[in-house]
């Protein structure tokens, strides 16, 4: 399961940054999923940094606090003005320390998500999309998406509000839906049994 460096026998890479959030929970895991071992690797967390490496320019993990990792890797830590775990502190915690127009934000346990994929996010940005958001056959993928810069206050105002669902974000800001026909890019390892299932 080692990544491959190249697409197509050609060097690919992605000029926008790659957030990799693990700074979930995992309370239907029983334990954090960003430190399983998987593919190879130690973490599933080191994992998903080796196979994205040769296609972004840039790769950070968004967390909570980079305490619990013994790696190195380039670490995002929540604010600490904001008490509160959830995926909307970690993009405003992403854009205010990257100073970044645009960035690709992914699960840690989202596995089966690709260079790709990103890539097919990417070409329906638009110079007017605040948002482009994978969707896949069951639902939207908001740790699938491209988010740009702009979305910055209204993030604010949600986490100011402890309003942290997607849909009342994407219904702020201009957001693009790009539909997947398979299911499978989109896995969750969220319980024992779903990654029982993909590393046995």
């Amino acid at each position: 399961m080692k990544p491959p460096s190249t697409i197509n026998n050609q060097p690919t890479t992605i000029h926008h940054p790659l957030v990799i959030f693990a700074g979930g929970k995992s309370s239907r895991m029983g334990r954090d999923k960003a430190l399983l071992p998987f593919g190879g690797y130690q973490t599933l967390t080191e994992y998903q940094i080796a196979r994205f490496k040769p296609h972004f320019d840039k790769i950070y993990v968004g967390c909570k606090s980079k305490e619990k990792f013994n790696f190195e890797a380039d670490f995002i830590e929540d604010l600490p003005r904001y008490k509160d775990s959830a995926p909307h502190i970690g993009l405003i915690s992403a854009f205010e320390q990257l100073h970044e127009e645009i960035i690709c934000v992914l699960s840690v346990d989202t596995p089966f998500f690709s260079y790709e994929d990103f890539q097919k996010l990417l070409a329906h940005m638009t110079p007017e999309a605040d948002a482009v958001v994978a969707q896949s056959p069951k639902r939207d993928q908001p740790l699938c998406t491209v988010y740009r810069r702009s979305i910055l206050p209204h993030l604010e105002t949600l986490a100011e509000a402890r309003k942290y669902r997607f849909r009342d974000l994407f219904d702020r800001i201009e957001t693009i839906f790009v539909p997947f026909d398979d299911e499978r890019p989109f896995t969750n390892l969220n319980t024992p049994q779903e990654y029982a299932q993909v590393v046995l």
